[in-house]
């Protein structure tokens, strides 16, 4: 079985994939920069118990991470429950992708293993949208990342939002009655869930004018179900688009070591 980890700023998901690659459970923690790999080992076995799976049965592993300080210890947890060493998501790793040039060593590892799926699964040109801590929007054309736009995630937004504004209250992101908010809260609601779906149809419209109408528009991420319902455009949602990527990306650069070894 196959463990795959994605440590992001805000949370860490981890996936279990059996011998015939189907996902056997989806499981979150927050992601703490500051646990020791021990404590990242209890968190580990706490997630296998609760999905009653055996991490001793993991035979691989692959980690994709924005959180470096997590990077190492994460690994070493790993690596202490299941004897495996796991793949980290970084330079000399095979994607079958290319990248240009200027963002090569600049591209996330969660970026890099969401595209890898998308091509993996969908009709070219696609539209990744990833809606996390940040959001982005990278462009894939000819098994070729293009490039990617990157802005504030809604979360982000609404708390900057109520921290530097002294009568805007901290909100829940909820459904508002109506686009005309008619309470501070409600009038907030609409701004972060319409004005996130503005954003997004917008500039899907400007990275196809600049190369070509997209095939398939798919979202991933903590808060893509919040906004996919308020786009104009029709956008695919794919909650396990990044743990099928780094999925894709072991077995890919398996295969490389076992042609190397023969």
């Amino acid at each position: 079985m196959i463990l795959t980890v994605d440590i992001g700023n805000t949370t860490t998901t981890m996936g279990l994939y059996t011998p015939e690659g189907s996902l056997r459970f989806r499981g979150s923690l927050k992601t703490d920069k500051n646990k020791t790999q021990d404590q990242l080992a209890i968190d580990l076995l706490d997630m296998f118990h609760l999905y009653q799976s055996d991490i001793a049965g993991v035979t691989g592993g692959v980690i994709s991470s924005v959180v470096p300080p997590m990077t190492h210890a994460m690994a070493g947890a790993i690596g202490q429950l299941s004897g495996v060493r796991p793949m980290i998501v970084g330079p000399g790793v095979k994607t079958g992708m290319n990248i240009l040039a200027e963002v090569h060593n600049q591209l996330g590892a969660d970026i890099v293993a969401s595209s890898v799926a998308a091509l993996q699964k969908y009709p070219q040109p696609i539209i990744v949208i990833d809606m996390g801590t940040a959001t982005t929007l990278s462009y894939l054309l000819d098994g070729t990342y293009k490039g990617c736009a990157i802005i504030p995630g809604v979360r982000i937004a609404v708390e900057a939002l109520s921290g530097r504004a002294a009568e805007l209250p901290h909100i829940s992101i909820e459904e508002p009655p109506s686009v005309f908010g008619r309470s501070t809260i409600d009038a907030m609601r609409s701004g972060v869930l319409y004005g996130n779906a503005g954003m997004i149809d917008s500039m899907i419209q400007r990275m196809e004018e600049a190369a070509k109408p997209a095939a398939t528009v798919v979202m991933t991420g903590g808060n893509a179900a919040l906004i996919q319902k308020y786009c104009r455009r029709e956008i695919l949602i794919d909650e396990n688009l990044l743990l099928d990527g780094l999925y894709y990306l072991y077995q890919k650069n398996q295969d490389r070591r076992r042609r190397k070894a023969d």
